[in-house]
């Protein structure tokens, strides 16, 4: 772009960040660039400066001014497109899809973003999801590798934009379901231990922390026994309040009931041996957000394989987990 444009905001794009429609629009505009671009009062929103974090609303126009050439260009696309197996599985674990949100029940393994070494990942393969949308969705939040279950998906800007949103207002309440070693005492309640992250993404990991230290961050978790076998190992429902990075398998670790299967955080005591997966056993149970076009979205999502053979074994029975926080005071 060598001249100044006047761009009106779309329909999908109503409620996304300023900063956010720049990178749609112009992906290779660096984020310094366009704080630039905003400080010298050179893009408008309207006729008026605005900051980065400012929301659009279908209609208003955007003032760009000259971005020369090389921040016209397109981002580069993946070089990897997704495998006709892989395009399979992703549409196969669709457990809910409408014009805004797909929601899919995450497998085990399967990273959600790339990172050192780790070149399949789902980011990687959204094209696979498109459907019959104008655009691939968008990641709006995350699960780990090792945790299967709920993953919401947005369908448009607008979409993702509102999800955003509900997530950063803590309009979204989401259960994890897992298998500990130990049987917490009490059987319910709040952990409510500051986290802080140490490591790289191939070796990250949360240390309890004290408020106010350097890099330590808030975490909260609200936590209820279901059922438990032999006294030696314990069905958990866990509620996170906030969402710190490995926040239930650290704080699941801090009560001394580690996750089955975690050996980051429990070390030898997370694998019981015998007839029980040596795999991780948290799983993202069910979420209940805001929608984007009003009211809410509840979705559950079935247990994993190994999870399942775990139930059964232990003569679980997973209608005992109904109004599992009903006696946990708000």
């Amino acid at each position: 772009m060598n001249q100044v444009s006047q761009l009106d905001v779309t329909e999908e794009e109503d409620g996304v960040r300023l900063d956010r429609w720049f990178k749609r629009r112009f992906p290779m505009l660096t984020h310094g660039r366009l704080e630039k671009l905003l400080r010298t009062g050179q893009v408008r929103v309207d006729g008026a400066r605005a900051k980065a974090n400012a929301r659009l609303a279908t209609g208003q126009v955007v003032r760009v001014p000259p971005l020369g050439e090389d921040a016209d260009k397109q981002a580069p696309k993946a070089v990897h497109a997704p495998s006709v197996d892989d395009a399979e599985m992703l549409r196969a674990n669709v457990i809910y899809k409408d014009k805004s949100v797909l929601v899919l029940n995450k497998p085990v393994g399967l990273a959600v973003q790339g990172g050192t070494k780790t070149e399949r990942h789902l980011d990687g393969m959204l094209d696979a999801l498109i459907f019959d949308a104008k655009e691939r969705p968008r990641l709006v939040h995350r699960l780990d590798r090792d945790t299967s279950g709920v993953l919401v998906l947005a369908r448009t800007a607008k979409a993702a934009a509102a999800l955003a949103q509900a997530f950063k207002q803590k309009d979204a309440q989401k259960i994890y379901w897992a298998l500990v070693v130990g049987v917490p005492v009490p059987r319910q309640g709040t952990i409510d231990l500051a986290l802080s992250k140490q490591g790289g993404p191939r070796a990250e990991r949360v240390f309890a922390a004290k408020r106010g230290d350097e890099g330590a961050r808030d975490a909260v978790t609200h936590f209820s026994t279901v059922s438990t076998a032999a006294h030696t190992l314990a069905w958990v429902a866990f509620m996170p309040l906030t969402g710190r990075t490995h926040q239930i398998r650290a704080h699941a670790a801090a009560i001394e009931t580690p996750i089955v299967g975690d050996g980051k955080y429990g070390g030898v005591n997370a694998h019981p041996g015998g007839e029980i997966p040596r795999k991780l056993h948290l799983h993202a149970r069910s979420i209940d957000i805001a929608h984007p076009d009003g009211g809410r979205l509840h979705v559950e999502a079935d247990l994993p394989p190994h999870m399942k053979t775990s139930w059964k074994l232990l003569g679980f029975d997973e209608r005992d987990a109904k109004d599992a926080f009903a006696g946990l005071e708000a």
